[in-house]
C-alpha cells in the first residue's frame, strides 16, 4: 500500500492501515510531517502555520487524536480572537456594542444610519459577499470590519466572492440582531454570554502543547515503530496505471529514482499533481481539468519579543489597509511550551501568491517589513524584536473558483472510473475546503472503504454548511461542515502565479 503524502490525511491512513496489519510505505516531498499542520522549530521557538484549534464534532477523529498523543501532551485552551482597526480592539465575532463605543458617537451614529439606510434600500445584489455582509450592517460597518480583511485572504474585492462564504461565517446575524440579543438577555435579567449569542461558538478547545506538529511527529513514530516505512524528501513523479487500476508508484529520493508496486494508493498530495502524475496520461479533457485548479500560498513572520509584547488573544485579524498583514499569531497564548522563558513569539501572517512580490522578497526583507508593519499597528516597537523567521507554505489553500467545482468532477469520476484504487483524501488531495479533522476523517473512511468494503462516499464529508466551530443543537445534525468562497475565475489564472 502507497500512501503519498505525510500531513494529517496521509498520516491518519497510514495509522489506520498499520492497526489493519497492511503493509505500507508513506512517500513525504517536503523533509517534515504534519503538511500545513506542521509546527516548525527554531532556536527553542516553535511556530504553528495558520494557527490550528483542535476541536471537532466527529467523534472518531477526536479518539484518534487521543490515541495518538497522551492526555498530559494536551492543554485546554481558552478560544479568543479580536479585531485591531484603527488603534483599538475589537470583539470577534463581532459585537456590535463594543463596536459602536469603540468608533465614538459620531461614527456610532452614522454606522446606525447607514443601516437604516440599507433596510430601506437594501443593495440589489445579494450574491456576493460585498451585498450580503452591506444588506445585515450597513455600508460603513462594512467599510470597517468585512472588506479588508477579505481582500488580503483571498486577493480580490468582497464584491467579487461568493456570499455563501460570508453567510456562514455571520449565519443569522444583523445589526439588528447583535445590538437587541444583548439587551434582551440583560433587560430579562440573565447573564450575558457572548459564547451562546447567534454563532454559539467554542469557548475554548484543546492543543498539543508543542504544537500541532506534535501529533504528526508522534503518529510518524508510531506508525514506523509498527513497520510502516516513512520517506522524506520523496516527490512523486508517477503513478503508473493499467486496465485494473494503478500498478505502481514511481518517486524521487537520494538522487535516484524508484519504482514502488502497489495494490492502492492513498494520495494526499494536490489533486492536479496527482492526476498529471498518472501514467499513461489522462485524456485532454481531464488534463485540462488538472490545469484548471489554481492554489493560494502563505508566509509567516515570526517575530521573538519580551513576553510584555504578547497578547491574550491566539491571534488578532488585521483590518487595517495601511499595511499588509492579514493576521498576527500570538504563539505563547496557545501554548507556553511554544516559547522560551521570557519571551514570546508574534507570527505575522501573510496571504500570497507563489511567486509573487512579497512570495519572492528575501527572508531579511521579509523580517525588516514585518518588525515595521509591527509597530505602525501601535503593537510592538522595532527595538523590542530580538530575531525574526520566514516559514512560506506553497498550495496552503486551494482557490475555489467558479469553475473550479466542474473541473474538480471531472477529475474525481475519471479516477473512479479509470483508476479506481487511488483515492485521493484531504484538503490538497481533493482540492476540498477540509479542516485537518475533515481531512482525518476522509483517510479514516478510505481505509475502512479499502479494508472492509465500507461503501463510504468520501466526497460527503465536510458538506454541510454549519460553521465548524458552532455547536450544533438541533437533533442528530452534526454540522461538521465548512464551505469554501468562490473567487472570480480569472483573477485566480491571472494571479495564481503559483498554480501547477
Amino acid at each position: 500500500m502507497v500512501v503519498i503524502g505525510a500531513g494529517p490525511a496521509g498520516l491518519t491512513a497510514a495509522y489506520q492501515l498499520s492497526k489493519a496489519g497492511r503493509d505500507t510505505i508513506v512517500l513525504e516531498a517536503d523533509d517534515v510531517v504534519g503538511g500545513i499542520s506542521r509546527t516548525v522549530a527554531r532556536d527553542g521557538w516553535r511556530f504553528d502555520i495558520g494557527g490550528h484549534r483542535f476541536f471537532t464534532k466527529v467523534q472518531p477523529v477526536e479518539d484518534l487524536w487521543h490515541e495518538i498523543l497522551a492526555p498530559g501532551d494536551f492543554l485546554l485552551r481558552p478560544r479568543m480572537s479580536r479585531i485591531y482597526y484603527e488603534g483599538k480592539f475589537y470583539d470577534y465575532p463581532i459585537n456590535v456594542l463594543n463596536a459602536l463605543r469603540n468608533l465614538g458617537l459620531v461614527e456610532a451614529t452614522r454606522c446606525g444610519l447607514s443601516y437604516l439606510k440599507v433596510r430601506v434600500s437594501p443593495p440589489k445584489d445579494q450574491s456576493s459577499l460585498e451585498g450580503y455582509v452591506v444588506a445585515n450592517y450597513g455600508w460603513r460597518l462594512y467599510e470597517h470590519f468585512f472588506k479588508t480583511y477579505s481582500e488580503k485572504v483571498w486577493g480580490v474585492p468582497p464584491s467579487e466572492v461568493s456570499a455563501d462564504w460570508g453567510a456562514q461565517r455571520i449565519k443569522g446575524m444583523s445589526l439588528f440582531k447583535a445590538v437587541w440579543e444583548p439587551l434582551r438577555s440583560r433587560l430579562a435579567g440573565g447573564r450575558r454570554n457572548r459564547a451562546k449569542q447567534l454563532t454559539s461558538l467554542i469557548e475554548e478547545f484543546q492543543y498539543p502543547k508543542l504544537g500541532p506538529g506534535m501529533m504528526w511527529e508522534t503518529c510518524r513514530d508510531l506508525v514506523e515503530k509498527a513497520g510502516v516505512e516513512v520517506l522524506l524528501e520523496s516527490a512523486v513523479v508517477g503513478v503508473e496505471r493499467g486496465p485494473g487500476g494503478a500498478g505502481a508508484v514511481v518517486f524521487d529520493h537520494d538522487g535516484r529514482r524508484h519504482r514502488v508496486e502497489t495494490d492502492h494508493v492513498i494520495s494526499s498530495m494536490p489533486f492536479s499533481a496527482l492526476v498529471r502524475a498518472m501514467d499513461p496520461p489522462p485524456p485532454p479533457d481531464v488534463g485540462a481539468a488538472a490545469d484548471a485548479l489554481h492554489y493560494r500560498d502563505f508566509l509567516t513572520v515570526s517575530l521573538v519579543v519580551p513576553a510584555s509584547g504578547g497578547f491574550p488573544d491566539n491571534w488578532i485579524y488585521i483590518h487595517s489597509p495601511k499595511v499588509k498583514v492579514g493576521r498576527i499569531q500570538n504563539f505563547g497564548a496557545w501554548s507556553p511550551f511554544m516559547v522560551r522563558e521570557g519571551t514570546t513569539c508574534l507570527g505575522m501572517e501573510y496571504f500570497v501568491f507563489e511567486g509573487d512580490e512579497l512570495w519572492d522578497t528575501s527572508d531579511d526583507d521579509l523580517v525588516a517589513l514585518a518588525t515595521k508593519e509591527l509597530a505602525a499597528i501601535g503593537l510592538v516597537e522595532p527595538t523590542q524584536v530580538q530575531r525574526g523567521y520566514v516559514v512560506r507554505m506553497p498550495k496552503a489553500y486551494p482557490v475555489y473558483d467558479d469553475t473550479y467545482r466542474a473541473a474538480v468532477d471531472t477529475m474525481r469520476h475519471w479516477l473512479a472510473a479509470e483508476v479506481p484504487n487511488v483515492h485521493p483524501v484531504g484538503r490538497n488531495g481533493m482540492h476540498k475546503y477540509n479542516n485537518q479533522d475533515h481531512s482525518m476523517y476522509t483517510a479514516m473512511l478510505t481505509v475502512e472503504n479499502i479494508v472492509a468494503a465500507a461503501g463510504h462516499d468520501i466526497w460527503s464529508v465536510n458538506v454541510d454548511e454549519e460553521y465548524h466551530e458552532e455547536r450544533s443543537g438541533r437533533g442528530g445534525e452534526t454540522g461538521t461542515g465548512r464551505d469554501a468562497p468562490i473567487v472570480p475565475r480569472q483573477v485566480a489564472a491571472v494571479t495564481g502565479s503559483g498554480a501547477p
